[in-house]
C-alpha cells in the first residue's frame, strides 16, 4: 500500500500521499516521454514535407553519403537541427507545465525563469 505509516510533511496526517511524492524523479521522466515521443514524430513529419515541398525531392537520407550535394547536407542538417531543437523545447514546456499542474511545483532540476 502506498504511502502506509508515512507522514505528509506539511499536514502530518499519517499515510497521506501527495501527487508530487508520487510523482517524483519518475514521474516527471514518464510525463517528459510522454510528450517528447508525440512531439519527435511530428516534428520529422513536417519537417520531411517541408523540405520536400520546398526544395522538390526528399531529404537527403544520409547526408554524410559521398552521393550527397554538401550544399544539401548542410541545408538539410541546419533545417533539421533547428526543427529538432524547437520541437524539444516544446515538449520540455508542455511537460513542465503538465507536471506543474499535477503536482503544484516544477519537475525536479527545473526552476521558476523568465520574466
Amino acid at each position: 500500500m502506498i504511502g502506509a505509516g508515512r507522514t505528509h510533511r506539511d499536514t502530518g496526517q499519517q499515510g497521506a500521499v501527495t501527487v508530487a511524492g508520487a510523482l517524483g524523479k519518475v514521474g516527471w521522466k514518464v510525463i517528459g516521454y510522454g510528450f517528447a515521443i508525440p512531439t519527435g514524430i511530428l516534428v520529422r513529419k513536417v519537417i520531411q514535407a517541408s523540405w520536400t515541398s520546398v526544395v522538390g525531392s526528399d531529404p537527403p537520407k544520409n547526408p554524410e553519403a559521398p552521393g550527397t550535394e554538401w550544399k544539401e547536407a548542410i541545408a538539410w542538417a541546419a533545417a533539421s537541427g533547428v526543427a529538432i531543437t524547437v520541437g524539444r523545447m516544446v515538449a520540455s514546456a508542455g511537460a513542465a507545465k503538465a507536471y506543474k499542474t499535477l503536482t503544484g511545483h516544477l519537475p525536479p532540476g527545473l526552476e521558476e525563469g523568465g520574466p
